[in-house]
């Protein structure tokens, strides 16, 4: 154990939440929230108790993660990738399990606010995260599932719930935002299994990259972040109606220049990233390509919200 931190303190707890991966949870609601305000639906309660909730499962996720690795013998000493809490000692599996606990309570207890804005819906939304959690790292991450768990939990639940709790309504440029976003982050875990391949090769850990070989890991981490720009692209525009002086639905076409076009940016970090990872290629020196990967998926976040709001806003500029 590292004598520097001290078992069960404060500082371990830090460690084993792996603030870095928050952005995971944050770009979601950031997104979500954007479209909302796109469609003139935005609200900034649900949208802070989504971002709370969101995050605190993130926290959860990570610290089941870190529990089970540690009880299946995943997380070895010749582990490549940022040491682990239970693994390294500073915490124990017994307050690792209260932790989990605790964490999933609390969640549970803010999420129940989105039930007053969204409905009782919201309840299934809730529980199909808390099961997600446990299921990705006991079972599916082991069996290759993990890559489709992080498109429709990041993706279609994250991003589509917290769209939904504002808006009430379920939309194209729904679907389209949340499957971009689950894509984008889809590539931090193919970043992580491209660089424990051999590792999960001996431990039986089948992800899709064990299955297929490290250069259909390539060829996946950048088709999925071009692929995501792509879909942002498809909301070019939205078809809008309104009720016309006879009482006819009239339709009309809105364009979102800066939603479809801004997010192209992204691209380039994506691309560079891409060759770095490949130049690398095995080792340690992989981590590094988890934090640009993660600064890319920020990026995108940010420029796919800023082209929303930006498209929210340009009629009010011109008018």
């Amino acid at each position: 154990m590292n004598n520097t931190i001290q078992k069960n303190s404060f500082y371990a707890w830090i460690l084993a939440a792996r603030p870095k991966t928050l952005t995971g949870a944050i770009i979601p609601v950031l997104m979500g929230s954007a479209l909302a305000l796109l469609d003139q639906k935005f609200s900034w309660i649900p949208a802070l108790v989504c971002l709370f909730f969101a995050g605190l499962m993130q926290i959860a996720a990570n610290f089941i993660n870190d529990l089970y690795d540690y009880l299946k013998g995943s997380d070895r000493e010749d582990r490549l990738g940022p040491e682990r809490a239970c693994a390294q000692g500073w915490i124990s599996p017994y307050a690792m399990k209260w932790g989990i606990a605790i964490t999933i309570a609390f969640a549970g207890i803010i999420g129940l606010i989105l039930i007053y804005y969204g409905g009782w819906n919201m309840i299934w939304i809730g529980i199909a995260s808390i099961i997600f959690a446990f299921l990705y790292t006991i079972c599916l991450s082991y069996y290759g599932f993990g890559d489709i768990m992080v498109i429709v939990f990041f993706g279609l639940t994250a991003v589509g719930g917290t769209y939904y709790v504002q808006a009430l309504q379920w939309t194209t440029h729904t679907t389209l935002t949340a499957l971009a976003c689950g894509l984008v982050i889809e590539t931090l875990l193919i970043v992580n299994n491209y660089r424990d391949y051999e590792a999960d090769k001996e431990s039986h850990k089948k992800t899709l990259i064990v299955r297929f070989g490290k250069r259909f890991g390539e060829i996946l981490y950048l088709s999925s972040g071009w692929s995501a720009t792509m879909l942002m692209m498809l909301m070019l525009y939205q078809t809008q109606y309104s009720i016309g002086s006879l009482g006819i639905k009239v339709p009309s076409i809105r364009i979102y220049w800066f939603t479809a076009l801004l997010p192209i940016i992204y691209l380039i970090p994506h691309y560079l990233t891409w060759k770095s990872m490949i130049t690398i290629g095995t080792g340690k020196k992989l981590n590094s390509i988890l934090g640009k990967t993660s600064r890319n998926m920020l990026l995108f976040g940010l420029l796919s919200a800023m082209g929303m709001i930006l498209d929210y806003l340009f009629p009010y500029i011109l008018s």
